[in-house]
């Protein structure tokens, strides 16, 4: 091939160029490697199975007594904690109702408070240690129940001026836990639902 500009003539030849040779004549490469996920879903092209992984299968853990522990201590704590408030009131009011007339009644009347607060303790702590949905719904569910609580006792004292029997104060501490229970079922059902 020849070439003339200007008077000037230059034989070119076809693999002597300033780019070289094209991307068409060059010699064609392995099979261009085909991108995972490029054929959409169709019933006519065959899809293979993906060879597995050579991955080991992860160990199982044991189920010692020790894991069991650390998984449901908090839970375990307030069980034991429940418990020794039950036996603890369930002795401190025998021993007041076996001598009514002693002088240390008063003091053995009050023990039970030492697991109770030992019981208020444990909650407060495990609400320290919960994400912040949980303690959202524990809040949630507080809330409810101090102002339904509120609500009942309330109500129940102008029912009183009118006739009713005199509700013991022993029973409202039960009555606001039953409905703090009450409360965290419900929210916790709402939250799971909407997901």
């Amino acid at each position: 091939m020849v070439w003339e500009a200007r008077g000037i003539a230059a034989e070119i030849h076809p693999s002597a160029g300033y780019h070289g040779r094209s991307v068409t004549e060059q010699p064609p490469a392995e099979a261009p490697v085909d991108p995972l996920f490029s054929h959409a879903a169709s019933p006519f092209i065959r899809t293979e199975v993906p060879t597995p992984a050579g991955l080991a299968s992860p160990a199982e853990l044991p189920t010692a007594p020790m894991f069991v522990w650390s998984a449901h201590r908090n839970q375990i704590y307030f069980g034991f904690a429940i418990l020794a408030y039950l036996m603890v009131l369930v002795g401190c009011v025998t021993a007041v109702q076996a001598n009514p007339s002693s002088p240390w009644r008063y003091y053995v009347a009050s023990v039970p408070v030492l697991p109770a607060g030992l019981v208020v303790w444990l909650f407060v702590r495990a609400l320290a240690r919960m994400d912040e949905v949980q303690k959202r719904i524990q809040v949630q569910a507080i809330g409810f129940s101090v102002a339904l609580t509120a609500l009942l006792t309330f109500g129940y004292g102008f029912m009183e001026g009118v006739g009713l029997e005199h509700l013991n104060p022993a029973f409202v501490l039960p009555g606001m836990v039953v409905l703090w229970g009450a409360g965290v079922v419900y929210l916790d059902l709402k939250y799971r639902l909407r997901r």
